[in-house]
């Protein structure tokens, strides 16, 4: 695979693209340049930010630790799943040779993370300096965009008949894994044979991303059995819920915060995944009843994302924090082995503060959460929404932004509408 176009290329195309010359428009081609520029691997995937990549050793080791968790391939297949609705709507709206191989690009990385280990099923976090080692543990959050980037792809008129075989074929493959396993996300490793993460829980991220990958394998594979599994999904009430799967959606994120703290403040970065498929399931919903429960979790998502969306009014774009996790080994020297996941999440949490600083949290508090609650407010569809998200975007100089998830300014912009 050929390296992806320079920065200098990618910027002359900002002439060419809807929006040029307006303040958002300059902002999202900063964006895009800057991703692909510094971020963007060989393989097509997204790292976390810049860094030295882990070894082999690092990998089976677990430096700094088995999870690789603050390593620059912690990500690589939630980013590009996450990404690839906007790449490729971004390559409709230009028609660009140069957009489409990059999407294609990242639809490759999605398929060498789903590829590089002899576990079926397994989705690895990213890759490593030699280009096949990986961490042993995935996770529900890498596995769910992993199938969205797929099925955004798929449904683009983008792929080619060879990709659609391709594509299809790994997503059979993981998806009836996932199934045998009971929706349990499979390890590897040292791990082989335990898991990370479900999706038949209780919680609102639960419900939705469990019926959005059945209803999803459904509308790419044709296949019956995916819509009976998601009808009876629909109707199920998951253990510790007095509620239906279909009225999980309709609460929203608000119905998870007792389970996972600050989610208005740190952590919207997870849930646009959960939003882009609600907004999927309400697409492809025929009955009107249960599409009501999904289009009314995304408009209160969006309302409760507009407060955590102002906050990008308190970044300073001249703010020189460290940002010490670009050297990672230095940041978290500390090592032991890992026998448990409960280790590495304990390892993970033995950082050198001096070495570290605090660039990392002032970018996730007032760049990441900030444009996750732009995402989150454009993929519900309210065009009185339009000029805030676009707001938002325009405040960043990405040119100076660290981690990758500025790439929810491209997600949030390409969720909007195309202007006439």
């Amino acid at each position: 695979m050929q390296r992806l176009a320079p920065a200098s290329l990618l910027l002359a195309l900002i002439t060419t693209h809807a929006f040029a010359g307006t303040p958002v428009a300059d902002a999202v081609e900063q964006a895009h340049s800057k991703l692909f520029s510094t971020l963007v691997d060989k393989h097509g995937i997204i790292r976390d930010h810049v860094g030295e990549l882990p070894t082999p050793e690092d990998c089976a080791l677990g430096r700094p630790n088995v999870i690789g968790w603050w390593s620059p391939i912690e990500d690589g297949p939630m980013f590009n799943g996450l990404y690839l609705p906007a790449a490729c709507e971004r390559t409709r709206r230009s028609g660009k040779a140069e957009d489409l191989a990059q999407t294609r690009s990242l639809v490759q990385g999605l398929l060498k993370c789903a590829s590089v280990s002899e576990v079926p099923g397994f989705i690895a976090r990213g890759i490593g300096s030699d280009d096949k080692c990986h961490y042993p543990l995935g996770s529900d959050d890498q596995t769910h965009p992993w199938f969205l980037g797929l099925h955004a792809y798929l449904t683009s008129g983008l792929a080619s008949a060879d990709e659609r075989r391709q594509i299809l074929s790994k997503m059979k493959e993981v998806a009836d894994v996932l199934e045998s396993t009971h929706w349990r996300c499979p390890a590897d490793g040292a791990f082989k044979g335990e898991f990370r993460g479900g999706y038949t829980g209780h919680l609102f991220r639960d419900a939705v991303r469990y019926l959005y990958l059945l209803r999803a394998m459904h509308a790419v594979t044709g296949e019956g059995v995916w819509l009976e599994r998601y009808h009876k999904a629909l109707a199920e009430r998951p253990e510790k819920s007095e509620k239906t799967r279909a009225e999980i959606c309709e609460e929203g994120f608000a119905a998870d915060r007792h389970a996972i703290a600050h989610i208005d403040a740190h952590q919207l970065w997870i849930y646009v995944g959960s939003q882009a498929s609600l907004a999927q399931l309400a697409a492809l919903e025929n009955d009107q009843v249960i599409r009501e429960h999904y289009v009314k979790g995304l408009v209160t998502n969006a309302q409760n994302a507009l407060p955590p969306l102002e906050v990008y009014r308190q970044f300073d774009n001249n703010d020189t924090k460290v940002y010490g996790h670009a050297q990672w080994r230095e940041g978290y020297p500390t090592w032991f082995p890992q026998p448990t996941q409960a280790d590495g999440e304990k390892l993970a949490k033995m950082g050198d503060p001096k070495k570290l600083g605090t660039r990392k949290s002032y970018e996730s508090t007032y760049m990441c959460n900030p444009l996750a609650a732009a995402a989150i407010i454009a993929l519900a569809g309210n065009p009185g929404h339009r000029s805030a998200v676009e707001q938002a975007i325009s405040h960043y100089d990405y040119s100076k932004i660290n981690m990758a998830q500025f790439f929810f300014a491209e997600c949030a912009f390409y969720s909007l509408p195309a202007s006439p």
